[in-house]
């Protein structure tokens, strides 16, 4: 029985991270529904959600105000989740160049705070962005022409993490997000993908639907999208370049919010896992995101039944795999510690963070946890 269990894990977690990328690429090939994109000028909102981002903010207003977008039809919003710095003074500076402030009382988080900007916005797309990303200068242009194709509902661009520091926790995160775009791209050339990079998507503002703020809105609110038989296309020319972080610890805490709130929100649109009416996107949500969050679990059954195997040369084998894996994560955590940086360590580093974040998550959502506020990682 152990052995069973060892190998059919074993499967799930291949599944998880390899299988279903390449089943996504292969399916690609056979199944393309390309978007009818064209050139395309619809009223745009850009709606900024900061919370405490004073020395963020003007490099970032600096950057939208730049972008290649007609200003008679672009529409610059900050909404301020009851900032306590300099952030609303900075954004109040630049109401001269057409950029408005939307300031929200009493620390509501960032999903609340964009349910009530939207309910100002005046656009026919908008465009969701953080304070903290540098867009080029035709994103306005990339995202809005998929809207040209009426069975678009909303578009995702593309991040880029830059790790200008070379820490090991970072080259692990940049490395993440490469591999998570060519599934995107591969998704969205079958029919559609399902969530959305928060820092870089749009929706049709006419689609919006105000959401819980214990939820994370750029997964669920393209879900209410797709629920309402509209595609999500993600633009890979796009592009919305993000620090990564430095610290193991500020990505350990960032994913354990994000992660709780994704779980939150699947539980919240537990209907589109019916196959029978949301045939593909239900496959993706399975593979994609509910496997992966509960890779833990998986990778403790596979330890503990390992364990019972011990003796046979194969066994021996994958136990001492699993231990240098793991020897491995540490080593580049400690490292970490004393400012050593360990390339080669950091998708160990990273695959334990982000599982270990998992299963805290895991708990927490189980227990009623509901992460609402954020604060500023990247500084």
């Amino acid at each position: 029985m152990a052995e069973i269990i060892f190998w059919a894990t074993v499967f799930v977690v291949f599944y998880t991270y390899i299988g279903y990328s390449l089943v996504i690429m292969l399916l690609s090939r056979f199944f393309n529904n390309p978007v009818n994109k064209r050139d395309y000028e619809p009223t745009v909102t850009f709606l900024i959600t900061a919370y405490n981002e004073e020395k963020n903010i003007a490099q970032k207003l600096d950057n939208t105000l730049s972008l290649d977008y007609p200003k008679d039809r672009l529409e610059i919003i900050v909404a301020s989740d009851g900032s306590t710095d300099r952030t609303d003074e900075t954004v109040r500076g630049f109401s001269s160049r057409g950029v408005r402030l939307v300031r929200v009382e009493g620390r509501v988080g960032k999903t609340e705070t964009q349910n009530r900007a939207v309910k100002s916005a005046t656009g026919d797309i908008v465009i969701f962005s953080d304070a903290t990303t540098r867009y080029e200068n035709a994103n306005i242009r990339k995202i809005v022409r998929n809207y040209a194709d009426p069975s678009v509902g909303a578009v995702s661009g593309r991040y880029e993490y830059y790790n200008p520091t070379g820490a090991t926790i970072g080259i692990g995160n940049v490395l993440f997000w490469k591999y998570e775009n060519s599934i995107k791209s591969s998704q969205t050339r079958i029919k559609t993908i399902t969530g959305c990079c928060g820092c870089i998507y749009s929706i049709r503002r006419k689609l919006y639907e105000p959401l819980p703020p214990d939820i994370i809105s750029d997964l669920v609110e393209p879900l209410k999208i797709l629920e309402k038989g509209y595609r999500i296309a993600f633009e890979p020319e796009a592009v919305a370049y993000e620090e990564t972080t430095e610290k193991t610890s500020e990505e350990f805490n960032m994913r354990i919010r994000v992660i709780s709130r994704g779980m939150r929100g699947l539980l919240y649109m537990k209907k589109l896992f019916n196959p029978l009416r949301f045939g593909f996107v239900s496959f993706q949500l399975f593979s994609h995101k509910l496997l992966r969050w509960l890779m833990p679990i998986f990778m403790i059954i596979i330890l503990a039944s390992n364990l019972f195997l011990t003796g046979a040369p194969i066994y021996n084998a994958t136990l001492a795999l699993q231990a240098a894996f793991y020897a491995m994560a540490l080593v580049a955590w400690l490292g970490e510690k004393v400012n050593l940086k360990f390339k080669l360590l950091s998708v160990p580093l990273y695959f334990l963070t982000v599982n270990i974040a998992s299963l805290i998550s895991l708990y927490k959502t189980l227990k009623g946890y509901k992460a609402i506020t954020w604060e500023t990682v990247r500084k």
